[in-house]
């Protein structure tokens, strides 16, 4: 090391501006963030290659395949029946929701379904279209204890309505025997 008798008056303040502006790392630096070369062996062109873009496309054209498979313009459930149960709701209550299907030509149709229905679409829909899982929202949660609870029963509400308006509107779901065996049924 070299020693100095008479340090400059700029030195010292230089030396502590470049101690704060980068300071020495003792800590493991994540990989994503080490500089690499381009022909770096850890690097692979097959694995970007390999990937396709994500393709949008419109289907609202009247000529489109796509646009002859939807028929539904949008879902609302409105309310609810707690059935079988008087003030309370007993053994053997269970909750029916009026569902309301509008329809590109103007007529509503009216449906009334329980969760359980609900829940065997989707069961059907994931057996038939395996690959679509990703497409299809979750069901809202059951629940044991709050079940007949209103604030309870308005999640569910939007979440079914969700959920269906998820498979009424993607062209892929909208004219399979599933879908429609749930709503004639």
């Amino acid at each position: 090391m070299e020693s100095r008798d008479a340090p400059d008056a700029e030195e010292p303040a230089t030396a502590l501006s470049t101690a704060t502006a980068r300071p020495e790392r003792t800590s493991i630096v994540p990989p994503y963030w080490q500089q690499r070369e381009p022909n770096d062996s850890r690097l692979s062109c097959h694995s970007v290659e390999a990937r396709t873009p994500i393709r949008l496309e419109d289907h609202t054209d009247e000529g489109s395949e796509q646009c002859k498979a939807l028929w539904a313009k949008h879902v609302t459930i409105e309310d609810y029946v707690v059935v079988g149960s008087g003030t309370t709701p007993a053994l053997g209550a269970y909750v029916v929701w009026n569902v309301t299907v509008d329809t590109l030509n103007g007529s509503p149709m009216k449906i009334i379904k329980r969760y359980s229905d609900f829940d065997d679409l989707r069961q059907k829909l994931v057996q038939t279209f395996p690959h679509l899982v990703g497409s299809m929202p979750p069901l809202p949660p059951k629940s044991i204890v709050s079940r007949f609870r209103s604030k309870f029963l308005e999640k569910r509400r939007v979440g079914l309505a969700h959920f269906l308006n998820c498979i009424l509107l993607n062209p892929e779901f909208a004219g399979s025997p599933v879908l429609k065996e749930f709503l004639f049924e």
